[in-house]
């Protein structure tokens, strides 16, 4: 893609060539340059991918909350079992 761009080709098209961007990406990036606001456009997309990436780990984090919150009670509910049970064994023997 650099060496495209260095002989003079548009960056939407060093980036159509090189599969790896988003279709948006593209277009995004051609209107920038069209408009002669590349850095502007850029500066959008980032904004983009960014509340993406917030949007995922907001999901992600509201669903490993209460998972952990049942990891935990089984851990804690599982010391509480261990540290009665012989109470009650011992009641059992002696009652």
């Amino acid at each position: 893609m650099r060496d495209d761009v260095s002989v003079g080709y548009p960056v939407n098209a060093a980036m159509k060539q090189v599969n790896l961007f988003p279709h948006m990406v593209i277009q995004m990036t051609a209107i920038g340059e069209e408009a002669g606001a590349l850095d502007a456009m850029l500066f959008k997309v980032a904004e983009y991918f960014e509340q993406e990436v917030n949007n995922a780990v907001d999901a992600l984090s509201s669903l490993l909350e209460p998972l952990i919150m049942v990891f935990i009670g089984t851990i804690v509910g599982g010391m509480v079992i261990g540290m009665y049970l012989p109470i009650f064994k011992l009641g059992a023997v002696v009652g």
